[in-house]
């Protein structure tokens, strides 16, 4: 190896190595083996976790894993980052912004793949990446676990600690890595601005010398987070007439605390689960909350929908029926178009409008509308994973730990096994 510079990093003396952008610090020498000699004294080879952030394959992404901000948060933690060119290009962040706070540039992407330590990404991988990483790599993103089977089999059997951002418990104490809330909050958001966008009315009332204009109204189907942030968004924002609807009793408060009316609708007992989300309803309790929101529909001029169930089929509770019972010129956003949408009409990445004239927009992914707070957010959920688990005089992960109450619910493989308790036997 030959030192070919000297850089200040974090107030230390730091000499860069030409091979793959190694660091060596000659003052912290209890972090690093290896010495050997330099014009400028005695060198170290350092002994970090490598992290690799690899640009996404699917071309409709344009997330990153990754953010500059979030780089100089691992620098500091003692890892050494590296990502691939190109990787915040989507979202406006140049090469050089990352280099600026300590990350390398990987060009080849197969060789980041191999020598990586720890992977972030936002979608899953092609299976030939998971072929591409050694053994024990711990792989961070969303993996769709209950319709990819055979990828989840491939990374046990290359022994790869595969962690689901879909199964991260929600819990406070896993809360700031919860990419799947911080994900929906900008949907939720994202909905209300493109159906304003699409309506042929304004939002807020408007007393004019010509008259006075209505506020359009908006009705809101299932208060989660992407639920709760439209509601704000079209409301306290952008100063609509909001109604909202969900399956939980307990969200009343919620919904009145951001100026929305909570519409009460009787379906016989319901709830939710232990990880907050709502129970799934009987088809009896499904077609009476079709008929209780029959009325609202026919009455608003926006109507959003984010029922989804993870891991099955969106239901369907607006009906053809109730779509026809709306006026010209509405507009359906239908969060869950991914999973089969609640709006029956619905075509996922697409924009369709009925004969009577409702447009139905099933945009998936509305968050990749937003992709510098989406990265934002998403990299800061994969950092204070890291953070938690970070072993400080190690200057690593430690050795996985299923006991663990955040490993335990998103790790779905580990030691060449899938060890996840919903996956392991199905």
């Amino acid at each position: 190896m030959f030192v070919i510079s000297i850089e200040d990093v974090r107030g230390l003396l730091i000499l860069v190595s030409p091979s793959k952008g190694a660091c060596f610090v000659a003052e912290e020498t209890s972090l690093y083996k290896k010495p050997f000699a330099t014009t400028r004294g005695t060198a170290y080879v350092t002994n970090s976790m490598q992290i690799f952030a690899p640009q996404e394959t699917d071309p409709q992404e344009t997330r990153a894993a990754l953010v500059p901000e979030m780089v100089g948060r691992l620098v500091k933690l003692g890892a050494q980052v590296v990502v691939e060119s190109g990787l915040g290009e989507k979202a406006s962040w140049p090469d050089k912004v990352y280099t600026d706070v300590g990350a390398t540039i990987e060009n080849d992407r197969m060789a980041g793949l191999a020598e990586a330590d720890v992977v972030f990404r936002v979608g899953k991988p092609p299976v030939p990446e998971v072929d591409a990483l050694k053994k024990g790599t711990i792989h961070l993103s969303f993996l769709d676990p209950f319709n990819e089977r055979p990828l989840i089999e491939r990374f046990a059997a290359k022994g790869i600690t595969a962690v689901s951002l879909e199964m991260m418990p929600r819990s406070t104490l896993a809360q700031k890595m919860d990419a799947l809330s911080s994900q929906a909050s900008l949907a939720g958001y994202q909905a209300v601005v493109l159906a304003a966008d699409r309506l042929p009315k304004i939002f807020p009332m408007m007393m004019t010398p010509a008259g006075t204009l209505s506020p359009a109204r908006v009705f809101i189907v299932g208060v989660g987070v992407a639920g709760l942030q439209a509601i704000a968004t079209a409301g306290k924002r952008l100063g609509a007439r909001v109604e909202a609807f969900d399956t939980r009793p307990i969200v009343e408060t919620e919904v009145k605390s951001l100026g929305a009316k909570f519409v009460k609708i009787d379906i016989g007992e319901t709830g939710q689960t232990a990880q907050g989300y709502a129970k799934e309803l009987t088809p009896e309790q499904i077609e009476k909350q079709r008929q209780g929101m029959a009325k609202v529909c026919s009455r608003s001029d926006i109507v959003i929908t984010t029922a989804k169930l993870f891991g099955r089929k969106a239901p369907v509770i607006i009906t053809k029926e109730m779509v026809a019972g709306m006026s010209p010129g509405s507009v359906i956003v239908d969060l869950a178009a991914e999973g089969g949408g609640n709006v029956d009409g619905t075509v996922l990445d697409e924009e369709v409008i009925t004969d009577n004239g409702v447009r139905i927009i099933g945009i998936g992914r509305l968050e990749c509308r937003v992709p510098q707070h989406a990265s934002q957010m998403f990299s800061a959920n994969l950092t204070s994973f890291v953070e938690h688990f970070w072993d400080e005089e190690a200057k690593a992960l430690p050795p996985v730990d299923l006991e663990d109450e955040i490993l335990k619910g998103s790790v779905i493989t580990h030691g060449g096994s899938i060890v996840h308790e919903r996956f392991k036997n199905s």
